[in-house]
């Protein structure tokens, strides 16, 4: 019998999705690849200096360590997602613009009270760090039934 070499292919994928305000305090994280808790600190600190001190001329794509960084500003919020080298970065800022725009036909309000609603909803668009639902209301259905059973 012949000898198998297994190489881990790398993927496209998304590596971890954040959410930082203007002073960059994460205010939601979600990681789709193991990054141990000690490290997660330090690398969205170095991640979110490398975005927010670049001005709003450069352009919205960066590259930091293993990670391609996308990310995009919305008033005081900053959405910045990390990619593998292979993802494509149009894909990413489109997708951001459209959990935005999810998120603005959600909520009336403030969606920093609500960020269990607002973890329920990207989970509803990226699942294993794939993009997995664009459609706005397939996307807020599951949410859309929650609250009804809630208010009901």
């Amino acid at each position: 019998m012949g000898c198998r070499i297994w190489r881990r292919v790398q993927l496209e994928m998304i590596q971890f999705f954040l959410m930082v305000n203007r002073q960059g305090q994460t205010r939601l994280s979600r990681y789709y690849t193991d990054v141990e808790l000690n490290l997660r600190q330090n690398l969205e600190t170095e991640v979110v200096q490398r975005c927010l001190s670049r001005s709003k001329e450069q352009c919205s794509f960066v590259e930091y360590q293993d990670y391609k960084l996308v990310y995009r500003q919305y008033a005081a919020l900053y959405i910045v997602v990390g990619v593998t080298d292979d993802e494509n970065e149009l894909s990413i800022f489109e997708m951001i613009h459209n959990f935005v725009e999810v998120l603005d036909k959600y909520f009336s309000r403030v969606i920093m009270f609500n960020l269990d609603r607002v973890h329920i909803i990207l989970d509803e668009m990226i699942q294993n760090g794939h993009i997995v639902e664009t459609n706005k209301s397939r996307i807020l259905a599951p949410i859309t039934a929650i609250d009804k059973i809630c208010d009901g």
